[in-house]
């Protein structure tokens, strides 16, 4: 399959998943980037759909592009002690190192069938060039955290990366979190939020130490830091939220922020807690889903988060009432509704940006357990195309041979890190 010219049609797609129902034996016409239609009609070069499932595009919500060298490093630590080893080789990395792993993850992404990330690391130009690159949509910007750079260096670096938006790169303002920044830092946060009009993406309730420490220096809790900072709004992107309190639900609803459910990661770094994923999406809070980053998950996946997000769910509450169709929401529409982006759904004048899922080792598939089937069997090692704008960015096999050499560059980094 190439895509030549504009417009074309993907033909004879066996199940198009639109967001709000499914489609079976249909064609989509793309044309300027966009979904011009759905149906019989053809126009232009023909793609055969023939034996694949199209989705609206992945997005991952959270993750770190940079520490694929990490991968697997120090791997049975809880947070804590995690945390100080990897920020101790951090402080010492090679901007050589950190743009290979965002690019390592950039493919791997796309070969998952993820059309967006929200990323938070140190090396957003990097990833803003990477994004136009391979084109995938990205969000990005430098990192708040006192301990590894000077908070004026990154607002300085912040500012510069305002300038740099793109129709794949979007700025967004990063705090580690409220324990690892001084309220000096916030207050440089804030002035950012306030001036450029950006989001703010930052870590927050991912373990009981953090509300401990947090409680203890401000005498409230994390979420109403945020509020009193004047740090939580709709622009406001909370990744874990793992140990929040009632009130502070009724903060994010009232408040209009978005939450990322990231949950493979907190299972493996063992942050206990429990993400309140069914109060959340009673009270019609956006809920986004995230891998984290490829150190601590260990993969980019989100066909496994939507899968992990649900069982943790029904394991918690001893019911069912969360289900497949809210996992696919939130890898979907809840993403791009974080970061503003248009799309999560298939219809006409929506973005073309699509993720098409081989059937082969999926069945039996019907209409009715469909939603089920993409939920928990399907993998990002059943995407076959990935569909951004109306360009093919990637078919399977596409960066093999660049992943492979990466990877092997990676392992030598790794090995002088033991």
């Amino acid at each position: 399959m190439e895509i030549r010219d504009q417009p074309y049609t993907l033909t004879s797609c066996d199940f198009v998943f639109t967001g709000q129902q499914i489609l079976k034996n249909t064609n989509i016409i793309i044309d300027n980037g966009r979904i011009m239609e759905i149906g019989p009609e053809k126009e232009g070069d023909i793609f055969s759909c023939s034996g694949m499932i199209v989705i609206p595009g992945l997005i991952n919500a959270h993750t770190h592009s940079g520490m694929t060298y990490l991968r697997g490093y120090k791997d049975d630590l809880d947070l804590i002690p995690w945390l100080k080893e990897i920020w101790s080789i951090e402080s010492k990395a090679l901007p050589h190192w950190i743009r290979l792993s965002s690019e390592a993850s950039i493919i791997e992404m796309l070969s998952n069938g993820i059309t967006g990330f929200i990323d938070m690391y140190f090396n957003p130009k990097d990833v803003a060039e990477l994004s136009e690159i391979y084109g995938i949509k990205v969000s990005a910007g430098p990192t708040f955290l006192d301990s590894l750079k000077d908070p004026y260096e990154i607002d300085k670096e912040m500012r510069e990366v305002s300038t740099m938006a793109s129709s794949t790169f979007s700025p967004i303002i990063n705090v580690h979190s409220l324990y690892a920044v001084s309220e000096e830092t916030l207050k440089l946060a804030r002035q950012l939020f306030e001036e450029l009009g950006l989001g703010i993406h930052i870590h927050v309730s991912e373990t009981r130490e953090e509300l401990f420490q947090v409680k203890q220096r401000y005498g409230i809790f994390p979420v109403e830091v945020l509020k009193s900072k004047g740090l939580l709004g709709p622009r406001t992107i909370m990744a874990h939220l793992g140990w929040i309190s009632s009130w502070e639900i009724e903060l994010v609803k009232s408040m209009e922020a978005h939450a990322v459910h990231c949950p493979t990661s907190n299972m493996k770094l063992a942050t206990g807690g429990f993400f309140p994923l069914k109060e959340m999406l009673a009270r019609g809070i956006n809920v986004a889903l995230g891998t984290d980053g490829p150190a601590t998950n260990n993969t980019l996946d989100i066909f496994r988060e939507m899968k992990e997000a649900v069982l943790l769910e029904r394991q918690g509450y001893w019911e069912a009432s969360v289900g497949a169709k809210d996992a696919i929401r939130m890898a979907t529409l809840g993403g791009r509704k974080a970061v503003r982006l248009e799309g999560g759904v298939i219809e006409r004048g929506a973005p073309a940006d699509l993720s098409l899922v081989d059937m082969s080792n999926l069945g039996p598939i019907t209409e009715s357990n469909l939603n089920s089937i993409l939920t928990y069997v399907a993998t990002g090692r059943d995407i076959d195309y990935t569909i951004i704008d109306g360009k093919l960015v990637y078919r399977r096999g596409l960066y093999d041979s660049r992943l492979k050499q990466i990877y092997a560059e990676l392992t030598t980094i790794q090995e002088s890190l033991s």
